[in-house]
């Protein structure tokens, strides 16, 4: 859009209005948090479906594959590579797959000649780059799930592997996809706001998500899985970086784990909170109040179908696994607070603060203008014109990654049916900066300096 216009004629143009956008959930289906899913908003006309065979059947794989239920005839899923063995079972059950596509491990899938067009890969952090290679390696398009390695150097080999297969590698960046992040770069680069001078983004984990994933959960060990600010972050780093449609050039960053570590522990507490704990009933990262009387998160422990034994098997649960420790207690090593300041191409900064310790999650964006700035929520922002002081609201309905999964599967199916990755945002092209960010701030956190960035 021309910077020429008069911001009244782009703010129309830009379709701002008071009020709330509806927009269309599915009726089923949910993510981690139980919320539905927003369905996307593009219809896609495919002469057959793309085919796909998920690596890792657990939260992830099951919001991608979701997307092959709502839509059968765009995406297919014909295999699933998953340990787990309920959860193999209960996967191949829901995609009626065939009993010879169902494998253990991601290397079996390989073992077969090709037999599908794309891979889903959604294993752990540090199982990204095996499947990645080999399905490039074996001529498959690929969905991965952020982050894409752990290691700097994986990441860029994953890179080269793809620019040499010409293969498409979707990286799940899916808050580029999201309507809220949509119109706030049209905003942003429509020229209403003048020239951006700075921005501040707020990443809230809040509290228990914290205490779940990177205290019990499966990253709360940086060194054996991933750094918080890839894990948690690179979404962020991402955003902002495609937001502004500038390189990032400097990063810095400080950060520590102050609060969950053994010397916090109450008096009285115990190495589990179901070993008699006499602050149980006064912490709010009760195992016991959490997982067992609230029954929150439960998804992590593949609950039988049986609601009877649910109870004591939760219970079981908190008494053998990690999500049973006390917080205090645990070998975790996550910065539970990381705050980066970041430079960007013609002087533009951006101040990014990730923090464990909020009582609500949805990120929250402010973008200063030499015109006019704008205050959001990711469900909601408002827009003030310097000029006139006019305050125009945008909202929408949202759920978890505001609207940003099926949206990215949508284009995704789209890319792969037409062999063409310029139908995506978040190709591993396009993505890999912000790891490299990524990478950089955590060097400057543990090496208290200033890193440029080169990509």
């Amino acid at each position: 859009m021309s910077k020429s216009w008069t911001r009244r004629d782009a703010i129309r143009a830009l379709g701002l209005s008071f009020g709330t956008a509806a927009l269309p959930l599915s009726s089923w289906a949910v993510d981690e948090n139980k919320q539905r899913i927003l369905l996307p908003n593009k219809k896609v006309n495919l002469d057959k479906a793309v085919t796909a065979i998920v690596c890792g059947a657990g939260n992830r794989g099951n919001v991608y594959g979701g997307y092959s239920l709502q839509y059968p005839d765009q995406l297919d899923i014909v295999g699933v590579a998953e340990p787990i063995a309920i959860r193999n079972e209960r996967y191949a059950t829901k995609h009626n797959i065939k009993a010879e596509n169902r494998f253990t491990t991601w290397e079996d899938v390989f073992n077969r000649p090709k037999f599908a067009d794309a891979i889903i890969i959604t294993t752990p952090d540090n199982l990204h780059y095996g499947p990645c290679m080999k399905a490039l390696s074996m001529g498959y398009d690929v969905l991965l799930e952020k982050p894409i390695s752990p290691s700097e150097k994986e990441c860029r080999d994953i890179l080269a592997l793809a620019k040499k297969t010409g293969r498409i590698v979707a990286v799940c960046h899916v808050l580029r996809y999201a309507p809220y992040f949509v119109k706030l770069k049209e905003i942003m680069q429509s020229g209403v706001l003048g020239d951006i001078v700075s921005i501040q983004h707020l990443e809230p984990i809040e509290h228990l998500h914290m205490s779940h994933s990177y205290v019990r959960g499966n990253w709360h060990n940086s060194k054996q899985t991933t750094p918080i600010i890839l894990a948690k972050s690179c979404h962020d780093l991402d955003i902002l970086r495609w937001m502004l449609e500038k390189p990032c050039t400097h990063i810095q960053a400080f950060g520590n784990l102050k609060w969950f570590t053994q010397k916090n522990a109450p008096e009285g507490s115990t190495a589990r909170c179901t070993d008699g704990c006499k602050v149980e009933g006064k912490c709010p990262y009760s195992a016991l109040e959490i997982y067992y009387r609230k029954r929150q998160r439960n998804y992590v422990f593949d609950l039988p179908d049986e609601k009877d034994k649910q109870a004591a098997y939760v219970l079981e649960q908190l008494k053998t696994t990690n999500y049973g420790r006390c917080v205090y207690r645990m070998d975790n090593d996550q910065p539970d607070h990381y705050t980066s300041n970041i430079l960007f191409k013609d002087g533009v900064t951006a101040a990014f603060s990730m923090e464990a310790f909020t009582s609500y999650e949805g990120r929250r964006t402010r973008v200063m203008g030499s015109l006019g700035d704008v205050v959001g929520d990711m469900s909601s922002f408002v827009m003030t014109d310097f000029l006139t002081g006019k305050k125009t609201e945008w909202k929408q309905d949202t759920d978890g990654h505001g609207g940003g999964d099926w949206r990215l599967v949508t284009d995704w199916i789209k890319a792969v049916s037409e062999h063409n990755p310029a139908l995506l945002t978040s190709t591993i092209d396009a993505s890999i900066e912000s790891h490299v960010m990524g990478f950089m701030a955590e060097e400057s956190r543990k090496n208290k300096k200033v890193m440029e960035v080169k990509l």
